[in-house]
């Protein structure tokens, strides 16, 4: 007898055929990952094959994988990770895209599928830098306007650029360098004495 989330993984590949390029089933999800080229017309299908129903995306995040795996990582650096729910079907699955260039991130926009990838992309724009074609309001959503740079982005400084204050005499809000000293976040670790772990 076949599980649901093998029933699902076969009706994803019958749906989405070579459009795959990872299909996984673990921790009770399904996670599969398409091309950047692919990846509008995979979605309309997850949201409009009749036995797929993915009427709602929700959540969407961009994520860096530059370092990841102590450094072993080999594949492209940024990627977007979707979560879709069918409502009808009751179904969650989960998709990865990468972006096919590093230096400058693209992907098109979710928001004529579904509408609520609007703040999502913004989110994904604002602390990876990743842009969104066709988006209809690409703008910063979490820092502010004059922000440099994106700050979940692993190479970005953990102290950050600049600091703000308010300048009690000229009565405004200024940007200034910053003054916090770098200091290792490492934690340490100190075992008791007769402490351990097995």
């Amino acid at each position: 007898m076949t599980t649901r989330l093998e029933k699902l993984s076969e009706t994803l590949k019958l749906a989405l055929g070579g459009k795959l390029s990872m299909l996984d089933s673990q921790l009770g999800e399904v996670a599969f990952e398409c091309s950047a080229k692919d990846y509008l017309e995979v979605c309309r299908r997850l949201r409009d094959h009749e036995d797929l129903k993915f009427e709602q995306l929700i959540d969407l995040c961009g994520v860096d994988f530059s370092d990841y795996s102590n450094g072993l990582w080999e594949g492209k650096r940024f990627a977007i990770v979707c979560h879709f729910l069918s409502v009808s079907l009751n179904h969650r699955i989960r998709l990865k895209v990468f972006a096919v260039d590093d230096d400058f991130p693209v992907l098109p926009t979710l928001v004529d599928i579904w509408p609520a990838a609007n703040w999502f992309e913004r989110e994904a724009f604002d602390l990876y830098g990743i842009m969104f074609e066709g988006h209809p309001d690409l703008r910063r959503i979490l820092t502010d306007y004059g922000f440099i740079g994106h700050p979940f982005r692993k190479d970005f400084p953990m102290i950050g650029n600049v600091e703000m204050r308010y300048d009690p005499a000229q009565q405004r809000v200024v940007y200034q360098p910053v003054s916090i000293e770098l200091r290792n976040n490492v934690p340490r670790i100190i075992r008791q004495e007769g402490f351990h772990n097995g």
